[in-house]
Order: structure tokens, then C-alpha cells, then sequence
């Protein structure tokens, strides 16, 4: 029973961790430290919001005078004695509470919306990796295809020379040439590996490099949605922009919070004392600053220039948003008038000509430049649609960065 427990948890040790986007998305959300950090940002926000709508405390004195414990009777020091109870309470007008509160609840807003900023900004680092770690096992697929592919016909190109239907330097440059395609197989792997590394980094994942795999489509789909469509969602959804809506109406519920701070609150007080031979006195008070010199005019002056300053910034905001969509939205056409005609003629055609001139060569009806042509051809060809899709690919990743959500699955 033990070595069966022992031969499941190896079994799972070793297992592979498979990751297709949406679990790689939701791995970021859970895990990633820096979202986490500014999630507990978001509940410091909430606080100050109730710190913000507190009532003043009010003050309470209480005290005693006029002992006298050394002349008159002894035994009786506090025949003399004034006790004395007051109490003060600061009034808050022109709704200070209620301002301070949505101030403090503007910024919880502002805070959410960047959460929601650097979500997009991480989402596009994590979906940049992702498509990465697809690109490259991609091209190491082809890259090993073709040096099998090789291998295959090097062996042929053997059986040849021993037959002496070639000579020794046709077949000395002809293993001198897997080289290239050997090469090609190492600098994938590397280059899968250190993708993979990226991805890891991204989502705080501490499973070996070997064992992490992702899965997902490596392909392109035509576009059918238009660029007013793309700015309009942008509009709609950016959270950096709906951000910087939002500080402008942050600014504005400030400068109401400084103007209302330049009024007067007064201070009402009541005391409770005793004052032989008056047994027992009660007198009242209203105390009012009197704001000749200090009426916040600094504050209200700030305020009042942040609205305009943060009105600026929104439309900066915008015009960053609809450089980004368009900018994003030429990239993707262009890589998809580069792909059709990789994927209508030129991949079949380098296929077929590879077959047709290594058919020929077998049997000696072309010569080892046109083999090795074709060999190369086809290797360019593969590689260039491939390193395509990954532009295309990545060019859609910034198309879903520039509108703020997955337009582009």
C-alpha cells in the first residue's frame, strides 16, 4: 500500500501543468501580489470613508477649586470648594461631513478604476507571454519537422553516394547544411524556455520549466468589427480614462469641501458648577470664530484650478485612447493583408515545391543548388507565417489593451 503512495505522489509530482488563457487569466487575478496589493489598497479607501464622515468629539471638563485643606476647619476642606462641570460641541455646517465623506468616497472610486488599469496593463504583459510561449512552440515544431525532414532525406542522399550517383562534396555539403537546421531546433527550445520563464514570473508560478505547458489556438480570424465600434468601446470601458473622469469629479466635490471649510463653526457650551452660598449654577455659551483673515481663500483658489487641471487630463486621456485604438487597429489590418496570402498560396506552394524538387533530386533531375534552395525556401516561408500570427497575435493583444477589455479573444 505505502509503495502505491509513493508511486501516486511521484506520479502527480511529475504531472504537467497545462494552461490555456482563461485559467492563465484567473491565475493572475488570484495570485499575481501586485493586484492583491492594490486590492488592499482599495479597503484602506473604504476606511478613510468612515474616518472622513465622523462627528467631531464633543469636549468635557470637569474640575474642583477652592480647597482649603490648611486654615479654616480641618476636618471640613471643601466647604469652600467650587466644583465645576463644562462641556463643548463643536457645529460642522454647510454639510462638512457629508463633503469630506464623498471626497473620500471619490477617491475609493479613482482607486478601483486604477485597480482596474494595472489589471489591463498586467493582462496584456501576461497575454504578450502567453502568445509567446505559442509562437515558439510553433516554431520549434517546424523547425524539428524540417530537421527530420532533412534527416530524411540526407539518408537517401547516402544510400546515393555509396551507390556513386553523387559525389563526396555533394554529400559533405549537404551534412554540412543540417547545421543551420540543427541550430534552428536549440535556439527554439532556448527561446520556449525562456518564454515559459516570462509566463512564470507573471504569475507568481513556482512549477519547473519543464512541466509548465499552456494550450490554445495559434491562428488568425479575420476582422469584421469596425474602428468607430473599437474607439466607442474604448470610450466606454478604458478604466484609465473613466479614472480620469472621475478625479475631475473628485476635484470638484474637493473645491465644495474647501469653500464650505471657509465658514464659520460655531461652538455651543453648557457648565454645571456650584459657588457658595449659590448652591448650584448652570450658564451656557456659544463660541464664534471670527474668520477675518483666515477664510481658506488658498484652499478654494487650489481647488478651483485642480477642476480645470484634471478637465485638461481627461482630454488628454481621450486622445490618448483614440491614438491607441487606431494605432493598434492599422497594425492588425496590416499583418492580415501580410497572412491571406500565406494561408491561401504561399505555404501550399513552398510545400509543394519542397516535395517536387526532393522528388527530383532523388533521382537526378535537379541539382544539389536547387534542392537546397528549396530546402531554404521552405524553412523562410514557415517561419515567416509563423512569426505573422505571432504579430498578429500580439497586434489584437494591443487591440484588446487599447479598448480595455477582450474584443479579440
Amino acid at each position: 500500500m505505502g509503495a502505491w503512495i509513493a508511486v501516486w505522489m511521484a506520479s502527480g509530482a511529475l504531472a504537467q501543468k497545462t494552461l490555456t488563457w482563461d485559467e492563465a487569466k484567473r491565475e493572475l487575478q488570484a495570485v499575481n501580489p501586485t493586484l492583491r496589493a492594490s486590492q488592499i489598497g482599495i479597503q484602506e479607501s473604504r476606511a478613510d470613508e468612515v474616518t472622513a464622515f465622523l462627528r467631531p468629539n464633543p469636549d468635557l471638563t470637569v474640575s474642583g477649586d477652592q480647597f482649603n485643606p490648611f486654615t479654616g476647619n480641618p476636618y471640613r476642606p471643601f466647604t469652600d470648594a467650587l466644583p465645576l462641570i463644562s462641556s463643548d460641541y463643536l457645529i460642522e455646517r454647510r454639510h462638512k461631513r457629508e463633503l469630506r465623506r464623498e471626497s473620500a468616497r471619490g477617491g475609493t472610486a479613482i482607486a478601483i478604476s486604477q485597480l482596474a488599469d494595472q489589471e489591463r496593463n498586467l493582462l496584456f504583459d501576461l497575454r504578450t507571454a502567453f502568445v509567446q510561449v505559442l509562437q515558439q512552440k510553433a516554431v520549434l515544431a517546424v523547425t524539428r519537422e524540417s530537421l527530420e525532414y532533412y534527416d530524411r532525406m540526407l539518408g537517401v542522399s547516402r544510400d546515393r553516394f555509396k551507390a556513386g550517383d553523387i559525389a563526396q562534396i555533394d554529400l559533405d555539403r549537404l551534412e554540412l547544411q543540417r547545421v543551420q537546421f540543427e541550430t534552428d531546433v536549440q535556439t527554439a527550445l532556448v527561446n520556449l524556455r525562456t518564454s515559459k520563464i516570462q509566463l512564470q514570473a507573471l504569475l507568481n508560478d513556482r512549477t519547473p520549466v519543464e512541466r509548465l505547458d499552456v494550450s490554445g489556438p495559434f491562428d488568425f480570424a479575420e476582422v469584421t468589427t469596425s474602428l468607430e465600434e473599437y474607439r466607442q468601446n474604448a470610450f466606454d470601458t478604458r478604466p484609465d480614462l473613466r479614472a480620469s473622469v472621475q478625479a475631475v469629479d473628485k476635484a470638484r466635490t474637493d473645491h465644495r469641501l474647501a469653500v464650505a471649510n471657509g465658514s464659520t463653526d460655531p461652538t455651543f457650551g453648557w457648565d454645571l458648577g456650584r459657588d457658595p452660598p449659590i448652591p448650584v449654577f448652570l450658564g451656557v455659551s456659544i463660541t464664534i470664530p471670527v474668520r477675518i483673515f483666515d477664510r481658506n481663500q488658498g484652499e478654494k483658489a487650489r481647488t478651483k484650478l485642480d477642476i480645470q487641471r484634471n478637465e485638461r487630463l481627461v482630454e488628454a486621456a481621450r486622445a490618448q485612447v483614440f491614438s491607441d485604438v487606431d494605432s493598434a487597429y492599422a497594425t492588425l489590418q496590416s499583418n492580415l493583408i501580410l497572412l491571406r496570402p500565406y494561408k491561401a498560396r504561399y505555404l501550399q506552394q513552398a510545400a509543394r515545391v519542397r516535395e517536387t524538387i526532393s522528388f527530383s533530386y532523388q533521382r537526378g533531375g535537379s541539382s544539389l543548388l536547387d534542392f537546397l534552395q528549396a530546402q531554404q525556401d521552405y524553412r523562410g516561408i514557415q517561419l515567416g507565417y509563423l512569426n505573422l500570427v505571432g504579430s498578429y497575435l500580439n497586434a489584437a493583444n494591443q487591440l484588446n489593451f487599447a479598448v480595455g477589455r477582450e474584443v479579440i479573444p
